[in-house]
């Protein structure tokens, strides 16, 4: 059994300072912010793109100048930015691969930045491990997001004649809804029947309360077998209180999984002290790996135990799983002799050999937030999400003018992550992306009406924030001006 987790905890709640001082609305204050942000040195770990880098037609690298000024991106919650490291890793690993061939599996290098590729995903999850407040046995860093989902359906959703039903949300990000609906189907029931979908009390106010959530689970607990539900949600921004679902849903008899993928990286998990019995989560959102990087999944230490006196018989001595030979026991993973012997914990769910160019990309990245915390991460977001929602809300602008939009994330810090979801008047939606894009401000966008505005906090600076308000407040007045 692996250490205990000590988690520090910062108190929820955006600073003050700036709430009754007219000067928050200047670029001037937004850069003094930035002086005393003590993480405002990770941004040069990164590569920001420049307004003209978005305009390029062309990939074929040109000179940039010093000069050429940088893009307000505050779409970390889509896609994060580039690590300048990432390129040192890949080359790193090239390099191994074209002087060592298959050899590079198992020789070590005085100068490696990662271990040989057969022990790359122990490296990994090691430095996985503390994002999402988890035991370093309690993590594997393997497959795709969805992929993940599945190979935990597969273990995790054992339907019975009385207890068989999925309750996830209304409005789950499609792939979770396809993964949990294809899942009850394998097993011959009806998604009508077995699938029940948490809908908000009011369409208008699209957020889930914690107490709505208990109270569907009170109503179908004695015929439900699992509770799947997204630790942030990808279109609101909504934070689930985590500790408090997965106890009450656990007391009731449920499995309790959690969709990770808006959260690691963004807010202080503690996966393993909350009970989660099982999570999954992508990389290339908060997390930087690039695009369709390798994934992640956590199963509690609970769930993860290997009994070698009965693993060979009839019982199996786990928990059953879909099983690969990446899973299989180290010491003879290469005795081929076909019967599987799984790893303990989150590793003896490792179906293939993880792609050791992908771990090498998220590698660059985590290393990077193992020099910070995710408390200091998580305080930071809270700060500049804060004053982003104090611009947004407050921005000085004519009197006569009335802001065509609102913030559907909740206000109260604790129950949002770095990202605000902006729901326009209807129409304006195009007319206001044009113009920000005009601009080299980048956010997403999710139609007919909501804009999704995330500051990661390693690389996106207070100035981008104020930046990002004056841009789109001009682009609301606009937009307006030309719809009437």
């Amino acid at each position: 059994m692996g250490s205990r987790l000590h988690v520090q905890q910062i108190k929820s709640g955006p600073p003050l300072h700036y709430r009754d001082d007219i000067r928050a609305f200047t670029k001037e204050y937004a850069e003094s912010l930035d002086a005393t942000d003590p993480l405002h040195h990770f941004r040069e770990q990164f590569i920001i793109p420049s307004k003209k880098d978005l305009k390029r037609k062309a990939l074929t690298p040109e000179k940039e100048a010093s000069s050429d000024p940088k893009s307000v991106y505050l779409c970390g919650n889509s896609l994060g930015l580039q690590p300048h490291n990432t390129r040192k890793y890949i080359d790193y690993y090239l390099r191994t691969w074209a002087i060592k061939g298959v050899t590079g599996h198992f020789v070590p290098h005085e100068d490696e930045l990662l271990p040989p590729f057969a022990d790359v995903d122990s490296a990994a999850a090691k430095l996985a491990a503390p994002i999402v407040g988890a035991l370093e046995s309690e993590v594997a860093v393997m497959g795709t997001l969805t992929g993940n989902l599945h190979l935990l359906m597969a273990s995790f959703y054992q339907p019975t004649k009385d207890r068989y039903k999925v309750i996830i949300e209304g409005k789950a990000f499609p792939s979770d809804h396809y993964a949990v609906e294809s899942q009850i189907r394998l097993h011959n029931l009806d998604p009508k029947h077995a699938m029940v979908l948490i809908e908000p009390e009011s369409p208008a106010h699209p957020i889930l309360e914690t107490d709505h959530i208990l109270r569907v689970i009170d109503e179908h607990a004695s015929s439900t077998a699992l509770l799947l539900l997204p630790a942030i949600q990808f279109y609101t921004g909504q934070y689930f209180d985590i500790e408090k679902i997965t106890a009450h849903a656990q007391s009731k008899g449920l499995i309790v999984g959690w969709d990770c993928a808006h959260a690691a990286g963004n807010v202080e998990l503690r996966l393993h002290d909350w009970n989660v019995d099982f999570a999954a989560w992508c990389h290339y959102k908060y997390l930087n790996s690039g695009p369709g990087g390798i994934a992640g999944l956590f199963i509690h230490e609970k769930h993860g135990q290997v009994d070698m006196k009965n693993v060979n018989k009839e019982e199996g001595g786990f928990r059953p799983r879909l099983s690969g030979w990446w899973g299989h026991d180290k010491t003879t993973r290469f005795d081929m002799d076909n019967h599987f012997v799984p790893q303990t914990g989150a590793a003896g769910y490792q179906i293939s050999n993880p792609s050791v160019l992908d771990t090498n990309a998220v590698v660059a990245s985590l290393e990077i937030f193992n020099r910070a915390s995710m408390a200091e991460i998580r305080k930071k977001s809270l700060d500049i999400t804060g004053y982003l929602e104090h611009l947004l809300l407050n921005y000085p602008l004519d009197p006569s003018f009335e802001k065509p939009f609102t913030i559907i994330t909740p206000s109260t810090p604790a129950e949002r992550g770095a990202q605000l979801s902006l729901r326009l008047a209807p129409g304006l939606l195009d007319s206001v992306l044009e113009t920000l894009e005009e601009n080299g401000v980048i956010i997403d966008e999710r139609k007919p009406d909501v804009i999704r505005v995330a500051p990661a906090p390693l690389y996106n600076t207070y100035t981008d924030v104020w930046e990002f308000c004056r841009v789109f407040h001009e682009a609301c007045r606009k937009a307006v001006h030309e719809q009437n």
